[in-house]
């Protein structure tokens, strides 16, 4: 066994377990422009209207699924949005935009970054995967007449590196456990590297709670919260009896940012009525959530203002994990060896100074214990300022 030196000793000792992206990287997307944005466990993107939070969380929440193995078009529906306003067509007529991250974790800084071809059609034209300032997979459109890129990755064997097509249409990291063999120390550290960083991208849920539907009833279901959390009675309706704890630390949370006594939150079947399924005295198979105010008095959430409805479903988000949330995550990784993310565009929104400092303290206390990390836009974050651990991202139109 080759012995560690004590500085590789102590920058192995400083990795982190659970692989996560800390940087952000923007060269050309929509309002931004050679741009690299840092990220801790608890992120905030603050600036005013215009300033590109929302595209900076667009743009992260593109590299995760495409991380996750999802096609080009589902994930850039309109294309052309992502193109930055002013670039200007090649002699071909292309246009398009490029992104990137950088993920840490056991195999230290891992960077990603990925060009992607708008128009005329629409196809990753090129790819670099890197780490430790060496180019582990590296694609690159050769044949504008062929669905396929060139790719070239590490090998460190008899041959320096290995070259085969992948489709231009999927990002070939999460694609290598597939085409590399993992028999030389150079594919192996391939393979390391895009795990991390498939790991790191795949376990997110972008959440923007809306109020106007979360006031109605639900049916019952999986009870895994969607991304608009119009479904939040159903998962409330399985949470509360499967982990008593979270449901109490949450009832705190909810009593701190809702006016009014909060003794308790439920959720209950509807009774049927006539027509409906169950019939008349039934249940119809419907679920609605609220607020026991101590007294003999519920109140149905669908009386609770905008503020007090997002404020709860974002303080159920940081509570809860992958198995109550809408996410695939990578599930051949131990879930000891993962960190969900959240991705909260308009985090602020709706909220009063009360509600908007408590959900960032609450954020803060769950992203400390490295199982969950945040990234959210707001329109000014100077009231996070005195909050520990929040890392602002300052915007300027």
């Amino acid at each position: 066994m080759t012995a560690l030196s004590p500085g590789s000793r102590a920058r192995a000792e400083a990795r982190p377990d659970r692989p996560s992206v800390i940087e952000l990287r923007l060269t050309a997307f929509a309002a931004h422009r050679r741009a690299g944005f840092p990220l801790g466990p608890l992120s905030l993107f603050a600036g005013p209207s215009g300033s590109g939070k929302s595209s900076a969380l667009r743009a992260y929440e593109a590299l995760a699924r495409l991380g996750g193995g999802a096609e080009l078009d589902e994930v850039f529906p309109d294309p052309v949005a992502c193109v930055p306003e002013r670039a200007r067509p090649d002699a071909q007529r292309r246009r398009g935009f490029r992104i990137g991250c950088t993920a840490d974790g056991p195999e230290g800084p891992v960077r990603l970054d990925v060009a992607v071809q708008a128009e005329p059609e629409l196809r990753i034209v090129g790819e670099r995967l890197t780490a430790g300032g060496l180019t582990l997979l590296e694609t690159a459109l050769r044949d504008p007449g062929r669905r396929s890129v060139q790719a070239a990755w590490h090998t460190a064997g008899s041959s320096p590196v290995t070259r085969a097509p992948l489709p231009d249409d999927r990002l070939g990291t999460p694609l290598l456990p597939l085409r590399v063999a993992g028999k030389t120390d150079g594919q192996r550290q391939v393979l390391a590297a895009a795990e991390q960083m498939v790991v790191a991208l795949r376990s997110v849920f972008a959440c923007d709670p809306l109020p106007r539907s979360m006031r109605r009833a639900v049916p019952l279901g999986a009870g895994r919260l969607l991304r608009g959390c119009g479904n939040l009675a159903e998962v409330l309706w399985r949470t509360r009896s499967e982990c008593g704890r979270r449901h109490g630390l949450l009832v705190d949370a909810v009593r701190a940012g809702c006016a009014g006594p909060v003794r308790d939150l439920l959720a209950e079947r509807q009774p049927g009525g006539i027509g409906r399924i169950g019939g008349v005295g039934g249940m119809d198979g419907t679920v609605q959530a609220l607020l026991d105010r101590g007294d003999g008095l519920r109140t149905p959430l669908g009386r609770l203002g905008d503020g007090e409805l997002r404020y709860l479903a974002l303080s159920l988000v940081l509570l809860t994990g992958p198995g109550v949330l809408e996410v695939d995550t990578a599930g051949e990784v131990p879930a000891a060896l993962q960190t969900l993310t959240v991705l909260a565009d308009g985090f602020d929104r709706d909220l009063d100074v009360r509600q908007r400092e408590g959900l960032v303290r609450l954020a803060a206390r769950m992203c400390e214990r490295g199982h969950i990390r945040l990234v959210g836009a707001v329109s000014d974050a100077s009231w996070a300022a005195g909050v520990g651990g929040v890392t602002v991202v300052d915007l300027e139109p």
